[in-house]
């Protein structure tokens, strides 16, 4: 599967993030036969994500020498943010392993190390992170109801928990505390949409 994101998708700078590029799909890649007539959500890079990565590097402080777990990591690029400012130990995490797959070429691609892990980690045993990082897990509201309890399970134990999105109609938002905000793109709905507003955010007290 590596290979053929690496021969198929195109190696391409990331908006906004200098250094940062990811391979992604193009009209000619062939990745829709992975999912129907839209290409995997591996394969773009979301608002929530890029927001994410922005306050990253803007602020490395807040992962540097820690524990960083990404959960839902899709294309990598949070992780890979995590890691080029300096984290400690990065996890990669995703339930589908073509999303780790294309993970670790993007992390190959911009000369960082991760632990790639696939599987669903909601209901297991909290890794030993010091920061969890949710970007667009909030799409939609059956699943924004069992990444708000993980994350509040987290923030308990003392993990630092930063949730990214482009403030979708599911993220709850009366639970969250902003900390920035940037004007990113989005390619959730597959299309390039500039300049649309996005949010960091962390659990209320």
């Amino acid at each position: 599967m590596r290979q053929f994101m690496r021969d198929r998708m195109r190696l391409e700078p990331v908006p906004g993030l200098d250094g940062i590029s990811l391979y992604r799909a193009h009209p000619g890649s062939g990745l829709s036969r992975f999912a129907g007539d839209t290409p995997p959500y591996w394969a773009w890079t979301w608002g929530g994500g890029l927001v994410l990565a922005r306050f990253i590097a803007d602020g490395p402080e807040c992962v540097a020498g820690l524990r960083v777990l990404d959960l839902g990591t899709g294309s990598g690029l949070v992780a890979i943010a995590a890691a080029r400012a300096g984290a400690r130990h990065v996890i990669a995490a995703d339930i589908d392993p073509n999303a780790v797959a294309a993970a670790a070429l993007n992390a190959e691609a911009n000369g960082v190390t991760l632990d790639l892990v696939v599987g669903d980690l909601l209901d297991e045993p909290l890794r030993e992170v010091d920061v969890v990082v949710m970007g667009d897990l909030f799409y939609e509201a059956a699943v924004a109801r069992t990444m708000l309890p993980f994350a509040r399970r987290c923030a308990g134990a003392g993990i630092t928990v930063l949730i990214g999105d482009p403030l979708r109609p599911d993220l709850p938002e009366c639970a969250l505390v902003r900390l920035a905000h940037y004007d990113v793109a989005d390619f959730g709905d597959g299309h390039d949409a500039p300049g649309r507003a996005a949010a960091v955010f962390t659990l209320r007290r």
